[in-house]
């Protein structure tokens, strides 16, 4: 990756067609990204901004709100790079004047014709089977919708167990060309070519061969490509509904084709065995890892032949391995679509979309499959100088982490144990030598591990030791059942270990390795890839990025770019409420929680809000305990027995609904959509980082005021979370204080220089380079907060039309350093002084505000992404 640039000014990304000033590379910005409808200001820069990351290939932290059509301007920003970059690929390509020098130029001129017209046939031999495809799919569309019988009985319908397919269009032939076939059969031969073998070498050369380049090495080829990954195959298929209504022109042009014509997006979407597997034996299993090990022990040599799975790809169905990808490439699909296709053609499409990938210009894949080394090598997925996207990225670090890390209860080494002693009993003369003594290893180990956990064995020193500074200090503050961190030892910096014990059950004990730094997981992805793009509609605040993520990277490397929201000023007002009804201050802190006082005021102020706000009003809690804890507080009954309490007051004013653990939420918002449709409107209560803050629109009358009680702090106190904030400390403490500066990372250039450098970064002292190492800290455990907040603020404006209250209930809202942590566009909408004004003044501010928007076009849009 590129870092020889430096960071793009903030005008870059505003003016499609205009040279950006800059140190290092200068980008040509297109005027036309091909965006489906006209785009707004804030999709221009957004789509420019992914253009000039690809081209100098940098990596990019990009925030568009939820509503912003942030989807459709990643697709047309780096598509249209694509397409650009291929097109210039073509014919630099063709440019062999410095490789051949010593030849005429005639001979030069000849031999790049030569490849043009080879290049050119391949692409065109591929549209045109694509294109068939098309055709063939379209007419099949169209007969059904005519209500043939015949065409509704698809082949997804009928597979059978055994893989037979009952249809009679697998009897149909493909078309068949005897003139390709005879002059195929005439390519690669010497003999009676009555050329010498001067002649020949100097041909050969110059990629002037006989038949020219065998048809299997170009396809062969590994395409220039964009892999999208999000986290679930739901957000993937949103994404690639978005990629169905765009248009490209073709890469490269020719003699047939002009250079406006459109070409179709050749794209493939990868799943797991899961997702993707059509064999009723084994999809019918309950788990992920028993599909996965049923699947392989069909393949073992061991399993006789009528036993393996019929859908399998070998050397004797290539053909329909071939037939497979051909149609995965001809039209969008999503994960469904691709498993309906394998049942269509009896081939597993797990493994036949693995044959589409190098022809694709867009693969997508939900995050383990992108971010797990392992599952990368399973898949054949390189990224070598490709494109890497990922979308909903503010999520990112807690993937990888996720990713890379483990949990294991008491209860599973003690089954694992019996399992591997049943084992080593019955094979343990058939084993030989080395694999006894690995298997006896990792009983050992379970051993160990299971009488650690039961208090009656120390973990063996060659895995584990103690960290007895931090046993020390966390002993008289962590929580009775947790035991403080571990080290892992060797890396003991990236991870840390942790014992949780369950008072309630005897068995329910679990150790659990955390990966603290994501950073060395992910550089892998950032070293192989051309460009890294992290998007989001809620990535502010960006330094954990910046810090934690891509510490080894300098600033010139990195482009970071907030968008403002598509909606006007006047669609949004943003209060940070410091005060209630009757002048009760808000401060929502852990000891504060239990304050009936504050409780019950803030109940009162639900009730005013639920008076001047229409439709409906969501309202999110720092945790699912607390939630319990006000609704349990709000339901006692006044000391006056004729009076209603303030949960009965709040369901006369609107219909109540509550998020819970186990209640689908799926059911709550139908319930909670059907109340504000009936005209009653309705009152949600919700957590924060819970079921309802992420991937739900409360669009239009489902959310006209997002609250937002108290600031949702992991708990410091926590095990994890010490050991996130010390190794945060240390790690920092260690760069300021290293003269070294870090090593340059594999594909990122070397000439480059890092802002952290030992040439630049001033001498701190101890005491200096301890007070940075907290504030790191510190910042990071407020971002993680902010984080959860901006997610669940931005569930309500969802288009340009919609409008939206946004009220805060917390005076540390009032915070500078907190309200910085809102992405911008909340913070543009944040009345002036709001945390010093009276609860009466946003009562009358929220009153003038709804009484000025027609509420009969409240859920209109103008229909523009």
């Amino acid at each position: 990756m590129d870092a020889n640039i430096t960071e793009p000014s903030a005008e870059a990304g505003g003016s499609p067609g205009l040279r950006a000033e800059r140190d290092g590379p200068v980008t040509t910005v297109p005027v036309d990204f091909h965006h489906p409808y006209t785009p707004y200001a804030i999709q221009e820069e957004f789509m420019s901004t992914v253009y000039q990351v690809l081209e100098e290939g940098k990596v990019g932290i990009l925030e568009s709100p939820t509503g912003t059509g942030k989807s459709l301007s990643l697709i047309c920003g780096s598509l249209t790079w694509l397409r650009d970059h291929k097109g210039k690929a073509f014919e630099e390509g063709l440019d062999w004047g410095q490789n051949v020098s010593d030849e005429p130029d005639w001979i030069i001129e000849q031999a790049r014709a030569r490849k043009r017209r080879e290049m050119l046939r391949y692409r065109e031999d591929l549209e045109s089977r694509l294109a068939k495809i098309r055709a063939k799919v379209k007419a099949q569309r169209e007969r059904y919708l005519k209500a043939d019988q015949k065409y509704k009985k698809r082949k997804t319908d009928v597979v059978k167990a055994d893989g037979n397919v009952e249809d009679e269009e697998q009897f149909v032939l493909d078309d068949y060309d005897s003139d390709a076939e005879q002059s195929g059969s005439r390519r690669g031969g010497t003999a009676g070519s009555g050329l010498s073998a001067s002649t020949l070498e100097m041909m050969e050369k110059l990629g002037m061969t006989l038949g020219g380049p065998k048809q299997e090495e170009i396809e062969e080829e590994d395409e220039m490509k964009i892999f999208f990954c999000s986290r679930t195959h739901s957000q993937l298929t949103q994404f690639i509904n978005e990629l169905r209504r765009v248009s490209f022109p073709s890469t490269i042009s020719s003699e047939t084709k002009k250079d406006s014509e459109s070409e179709d997006i050749k794209h493939v979407t990868l799943g797991s065995r899961k997702n993707l597997c059509i064999n009723p034996s084994v999809n019918k299993l309950n788990s992920v890892t028993a599909i996965n090990e049923r699947c392989l022990e069909l393949q073992q040599p061991s399993t006789a032949q009528e036993h393996k799975c019929a859908f399998l790809p070998n050397k004797d169905n290539q053909p329909l391995v071939n037939d497979f990808r051909d149609h995965a490439l001809a039209t969008i699909r999503d994960i469904e679509d691709m498993g309906s296709l394998g049942k269509e053609l009896a081939i597993c499409p797990y493994y036949a979309s693995r044959s589409a990938i190098k022809s694709a210009e867009i693969v997508t894949l939900p995050y383990p499959l992108l971010l797990q080394k392992s599952a990368r090598e399973a898949l054949g997925l390189s990224l070598k100088g490709h494109v890497v996207i990922i979308d909903e990225a503010h999520n990112l670090m807690d993937a990888i982490a996720g990713i890379h890390g483990v949990e294991v209860s008491l209860k599973q080494l003690k089954r694992a144990r019996v399992q591997l002693g049943i084992y080593l009993q019955k094979f343990r003369n058939r084993l030989k030598g080395k694999n006894r003594v690995y298997v006896a290893q990792v009983v050992r180990v379970i051993d160990s591990l299971a009488g650690y956990l039961e208090g009656r064995l120390a973990m063996p020193q060659r895995f584990l030791k103690p960290n007895i500074s931090a046993t020390r200090r966390l002993h008289a503050r962590s929580p009775p059942h947790i035991v403080p961190p571990l080290s892992l030892n060797p890396p003991s910096k990236e991870g840390r270990l942790f014992f949780n014990k369950d008072p309630s059950a005897a068995e329910n004990i679990t150790i659990k390795f955390l990966l603290l730094d994501p950073s060395t997981s992910f550089q892998s992805i950032v070293a192989e890839a051309r460009a890294v793009i992290l998007a989001g509609g809620t990535m502010s605040p960006m330094t954990d990025y910046t810090s934690h993520l891509f510490p080894y990277l300098p600033a010139s490397s990195i482009t970071a770019l907030s968008c403002g929201h598509v909606i006007p000023p006047a669609n949004l007002v943003a209060w940070n409420l410091s005060l209630g009804p009757n002048g009760q201050e808000f401060e929502f802190t852990f000891k504060n929680r239990s304050n009936n006082n504050m409780l019950d005021e803030l109940g009162r102020a639900l009730l005013n809000l639920c008076t001047a706000v229409p439709d409906g009003v969501v309202v999110f809690f720092p945790s699912y305990s607390f939630l319990e804890s006000v609704v349990k507080r709000w339901s006692i009954p006044p000391s006056d027995v004729s009076g209603k309490s303030i949960y009965q007051r709040l369901e006369a004013k609107k219909s109540l609904f509550m998020e819970s653990k186990t209640l689908g939420v799926e059911t709550i918002l139908a319930s909670y959509a059907q109340a504000i449709d009936a005209g009653k409107g309705g009152l949600l209560l919700s957590v924060v980082g819970g079921k309802m803050s992420e991937g739900i629109n409360f669009s239009d009358r489902l959310g006209r005021c997002v609250v937002i009680v108290g600031l949702p702090f992991p708990n410091i106190n926590s095990a994890e979370w010490k050991a996130k904030m010390e190794y945060i400390e240390s790690s920092v403490t260690s760069r300021l204080s290293d003269p070294i500066p870090t090593p340059t990372p594999q594909g990122v250039s070397s000439n480059s220089t890092s802002s952290t450098n030992a040439a630049s970064r001033p001498i701190l002292s101890k005491k200096e380079t301890a007070v940075k190492a907290k504030e790191a800290s510190r910042s990071f455990y407020e971002n993680a907060c902010m984080r959860a907040v901006n997610q669940s603020v931005g569930r309500a404006i969802r288009h340009r039309e919609d409008y939206a209250a946004i009220v805060m209930i917390d005076k540390r809202f009032g915070n500078e350093r907190i309200k910085g942590k809102l992405p911008g566009w909340i913070q543009s909408g944040l009345v002036e002084g709001a945390g010093e004004k009276g609860f009466g003044v946003l009562m009358g501010t929220l009153g003038g505000f709804f009484r000025g928007k027609k509420m009969n076009a409240a859920g209109s849009s103008d229909g523009r992404r």
